[in-house]
């Protein structure tokens, strides 16, 4: 029974989600995040290398209406919201413009090529490492983690004020009932 339950423990171990923040995991998250993050600059610059013609032959192939106006608008976001997320600051509107420009992307190689694998391959990849810093955040060990705790130790650094000052005008407000009596 005792190596029964050794095995039935350890395939648990294997199978079950790490959900809680541990240090690993978060370190896993960090070098994602920053890898995503600076490989996927590369796109925005190839977007501005040679904005008409990128722009005629995805933005325009596609139908979108303004087509340079949206090539520059998906440049700028892969040039911009890329960097924060490998910094992991703003990660989620920055994974929000970067998935929305990956959804696009991948719209545009499935209505080109059908569900042709090499084609999403790349674009799918991106598009759930957004979402997946969309709905998660940056982690632990990032510049939204730094401002979210120091906005946590100055919201409970003011919430302890007014208690102190709620307090005082409490104790005032019974010593004069009190004196009154």
């Amino acid at each position: 029974m005792n190596s029964t339950h050794s095995i039935t423990s350890s395939l648990a171990a294997v199978f079950r989600p790490n959900l809680a923040p541990n240090y690993w995991s978060q370190g896993a998250w960090t070098v994602l995040r920053v890898v995503v993050g600076l490989v996927m600059v590369h796109n925005g610059m190839d977007k501005l290398a040679d904005i008409e013609n990128f722009s005629a032959a995805y933005a325009e192939v596609i139908g979108l209406p303004f087509p340079i106006f949206f090539t520059y608008l998906a440049a700028f976001t892969e040039m911009i919201g890329a960097p924060l997320v490998a910094l992991g600051l703003l990660t989620r509107p920055a994974a929000l413009g970067l998935f929305a420009t990956m959804c696009v992307a991948s719209y545009h190689h499935i209505l080109v090529s059908g569900f042709s694998i090499p084609y999403l391959e790349l674009s799918s990849i991106y598009m759930a490492c957004f979402l997946f810093y969309l709905i998660n955040g940056a982690g632990i060990f990032s510049v939204d983690a730094l401002i979210s705790r120091w906005l946590g130790a100055k919201f409970r650094n003011q919430k302890k004020q007014q208690m102190g000052a709620l307090e005082s005008y409490y104790q005032t407000s019974s010593h004069e009932v009190m004196s009154k009596n």
